[in-house]
């Protein structure tokens, strides 16, 4: 058996459509037929019923399923873990961030640290956050950094991981101003003329929030999506040449609105209160890295 066999597998048991799943797995129909049939002749059992259209998993594919993507995420956190152990006695502390964070909070934070302890060299990799996620959950990396909220729970969010509060942030609607001063573009109520929205996507941590907490409201006002982007900076580019209004977050911002480059575009209602989490594995490996959570938390 080869891990190949068990990525054929999911892609099979995801559509029942042989030829599709081969073109999914850049293979050829006959090629990735006889890998499946030779996983079941490993198993010693059919996974599949071929006699129905799109083929079904039988019993014993329906248990291998998750046996099978329990192997595949074991052999992903594989190299991961390794690098654990090997940097057990490592003093470099490896972080993942979203970009906003690492352009904004993170610096300062560090420096706020480094006034209670000392911090070795720290690896940081700047990212959305859906890759900061997959950073942790292969472990690749002992911390992730990014803003949270209640209702866009995340991949971290759960067992075996632990989080903690380190700061605060708010999302705030902002548009470039107009000649008095005033917002170009503001959101207003139903009738009133339809604002270009500039958005987050769907990797994007910031996105993932702006849905879940007001995602249904926007829903109820006049706004069109002209533009999309990963990153709240690249977002923070467009509102400033009056593309339209964005939620960025504060610590992004705030020299802007202090500056007049930036106004408010809606009422204070629509603002979004963020936590700022530092997330870890459940088992940190070397004594740098407990002690820089220790410090993180106030311990």
């Amino acid at each position: 058996m080869n891990l190949i066999w068990l990525e054929d597998f999911v892609a099979l048991a995801a559509t029942g459509n042989f030829s599709r799943a081969a073109e999914d797995r850049h293979s050829s129909q006959p090629a990735f037929s006889r890998r499946i049939r030779a996983l079941e002749e490993w198993i010693g059992a059919e996974l599949f019923d071929r006699s129905s259209q799109p083929a079904k998993l039988t019993e014993v594919g329906e248990w291998f399923t998750g046996v099978a993507q329990e192997l595949i995420a074991r052999v992903a956190r594989v190299p991961g873990d390794a690098k654990k152990v090997a940097e057990a006695s490592s003093i470099t502390l490896r972080i993942a961030s979203t970009h906003a964070l690492s352009f904004t909070f993170l610096p300062r934070w560090l420096r706020g640290l480094e006034s209670n302890t000392t911090l070795g060299p720290v690896q940081l990799m700047s990212d959305v956050l859906q890759r900061c996620e997959a950073l942790m959950l292969q472990s690749k990396v002992q911390f992730v950094l990014s803003h949270a909220h209640g209702k866009a729970q995340g991949a971290l969010d759960t067992e075996p991981y632990r989080s903690a509060r380190i700061g605060e942030d708010l999302l705030i609607a902002v548009s470039a101003p107009d000649e008095e001063g005033h917002a170009r573009y503001r959101l207003a109520r139903q009738g009133g003329p339809a604002v270009p929205m500039l958005q987050y996507t769907e990797e994007s941590g910031l996105g993932r929030i702006m849905r879940a907490v007001i995602g249904r409201r926007l829903e109820s006002v006049p706004a069109q999506a002209v533009f999309t982007a990963h990153l709240a900076s690249v977002l923070r580019t467009m509102v400033l040449d009056g593309r339209g209004i964005a939620w960025l977050p504060q610590t992004l911002v705030q020299d802007d609105i202090d500056q007049g480059r930036l106004v408010a575009a809606a009422s204070n209602d629509w603002e979004v209160p963020l936590e700022i989490r530092l997330y870890r594995d459940s088992e940190l490996l070397g004594k740098a890295a407990n002690a820089f959570w220790n410090a993180a938390i106030g311990v």
